[in-house]
């Protein structure tokens, strides 16, 4: 359940975040645009794990097993892209109108316009958050991706599945901090947010997790079969 030893990339992760905690302390950035970033990094990892959908879909296997009700059948790649868009993509308009709507971030009724405004909120400090963001999860998450033929091993419902545990844990964070925001504590939050977010991502294994619950998933329908 828990790492033992830290990688390189686990060494850049603690470097990216802290970069906005010492902004944030040292060198007066608005705590606001920030919080917007970590929001944002959501959509960010959904992202990534589309084209890793895509690639798997195009490169290794065109269809794989889907489980529906105790039953499997063999669906198209592009069917499990389709469906972690729509799933995922529901779950990020959650909560990003959750922690708008607390942060006080909402200019007006019109949902377009509300995420039209989100580059004007992020000002220069949010905007060189977010390209790093870009940046250290691209390279990271690729790099472990195609590293030994990993992407030729995982099926396509663990990798629809992958994002899930961890940005729950961080999108919790986010909107506790959100109403820290409301009343001037975003500097005294997200030193905690920082410190809470490093924690999970250094120590615990989320691959490990997925993969235990996905094992248990299989001995249930197993026993199912033999009953």
């Amino acid at each position: 359940m828990f790492k033992r030893k830290l990688t390189i990339s686990d060494y850049l992760l603690i470097v990216v975040n802290l970069i906005p905690l010492y902004g944030v302390w040292f060198e007066g950035w608005d705590a606001k645009p920030i919080f917007i970033v970590y929001c944002m990094e959501t959509v960010i990892i959904g992202i990534i794990n589309v084209i890793k959908m895509a690639c798997i879909t195009l490169l290794v296997r065109k269809k794989d097993g889907w489980e529906n009700g105790g039953a499997t059948s063999m669906q198209s790649g592009w069917f499990f892209i389709f469906f972690f868009v729509i799933h995922y993509g529901f779950f990020v308009f959650v909560q990003t109108q959750i922690f708008f709507g607390v942060a006080g971030l909402k200019q007006s009724g019109d949902l377009i316009m509300n995420y039209a405004n989100i580059p004007a909120l992020l000002g220069d400090h949010g905007k060189l958050m977010l390209l790093i963001f870009i940046a250290y999860y691209s390279v990271q998450s690729f790099f472990e991706f195609f590293k030994d033929g990993a992407y030729k091993k995982i099926s396509l419902s663990r990798q629809m599945f992958e994002p899930y545990i961890r940005i729950f844990v961080q999108q919790f964070v986010v909107i506790v901090g959100s109403f820290c925001l409301t009343f001037g504590a975003g500097k005294i939050f997200i030193l905690v947010f920082v410190l809470v977010k490093i924690f999970f991502e250094l120590f615990v294994n989320y691959n490990r997790l997925l993969a235990l619950a996905e094992k248990k998933q299989q001995m249930r329908e197993e026993r199912k079969a033999k009953a």
